[in-house]
């Protein structure tokens, strides 16, 4: 998470996740599921989870109920669907994010994050127009 945000009784969880990466879920009635990725107890409460990107349609969740989380800590988007990856795109400058499996206990990457060098290779500045 990046950070949170409390506009009068409403918050917000702000993720390094946004409606570039996710272009499905705006599609989609697509209900995603989120984990914590560290195990420890903390309240609960009603947050929508949204993205970085600031736009009405950057959301991930609306109303969701989930623990707490810390600034920095990590969160599992483990129902992306078939479509996360494909659909995304690098609007904004954004870098597509890493693709990882998971299979029971254990977890890989099998497709790293890309760079903002990724984002501009192949990119030339003309000499002459």
């Amino acid at each position: 998470m990046l950070f949170r945000k409390d506009v009068g009784a409403k918050r917000f969880l702000i993720v390094d996740a946004a409606m570039n990466d996710w272009r499905a879920r705006r599609c989609t009635t697509l209900i995603m599921r989120f984990i914590r990725c560290t195990i420890r107890k903390t309240g609960g409460f009603i947050a929508d989870i949204v993205g970085p990107v600031c736009e009405s349609g950057d959301y991930l969740a609306r109303g969701r109920r989930i623990r707490l989380l810390e600034q920095g800590e990590g969160l599992v988007v483990a129902t992306a669907g078939a479509y996360g990856y494909v659909m995304g795109s690098q609007y904004n400058s954004r870098p597509r994010p890493p693709e990882v499996l998971v299979h029971g206990q254990k977890w890989t990457v099998i497709r790293e994050r890309e760079t903002l060098e990724d984002l501009v290779r192949g990119e030339h500045i003309p000499v002459e127009l």
